[in-house]
């Protein structure tokens, strides 16, 4: 289902990972997607709380519009009570057959798993980019240690810890 081209993967993002990421000055990470498409509502939203964020010169940003919502989208946002940006995102990965959501919220990844897309939070942004070489495992570490002190990202602790403590041992750092 994912469109890509000759640059690779297209993704289309909301609000949480653009904000978290941009928190910790790693924007950068995104920077291998051929284009990561904003939809209207999510860019207001992020322009409202990082104003800078949206123009971080590595990302290659598609400002996309958004043409009515599908009977499905409209399902499952009233299923998962989706805010409008949730909705947008969901309704440009059907639109434009794009299969990847960039999304922190849960019951907008649960949605996005009833329409078969593919999710990825800030956590697994970080962690790809130590896998692909944008980032040194040593900094996603330093990156991941962080997200408490210097982000609005709400994630369970034990979670981050779990997150944190699989990323040393496959990495075989010191913690």
């Amino acid at each position: 289902m994912a469109k890509t081209d000759a640059a690779g993967l297209l993704v289309v993002a909301d609000a949480g990972p653009l904000i978290h990421l941009d928190e910790l000055d790693a924007l950068d990470v995104l920077s291998d997607y051929a284009q990561v498409h904003v939809p209207p509502a999510v860019w207001r939203e992020v322009e409202h709380h990082r104003p800078g964020a949206l123009r971080q010169p590595s990302v290659r940003w598609a400002r996309a519009e958004v043409t009515g919502y599908s009977a499905r989208v409209n399902a499952v946002g009233a299923l998962y009570t989706l805010h409008r940006g949730e909705q947008e995102a969901l309704t440009l990965c059907l639109q434009a057959a794009i299969g990847t959501l960039l999304t922190d919220d849960t019951a907008a990844r649960l949605a996005a798993n009833s329409l078969h897309l593919t999710t990825h939070g800030t956590l697994g942004l970080l962690l790809r980019a130590g896998r692909i070489g944008a980032r040194t495992p040593a900094q996603v570490l330093a990156l991941l240690q962080d997200i408490p002190k210097r982000t609005t990202l709400h994630v369970r602790p034990s979670l981050l810890a779990e997150v944190i403590r699989q990323a040393v041992e496959a990495w075989g750092l010191a913690h």
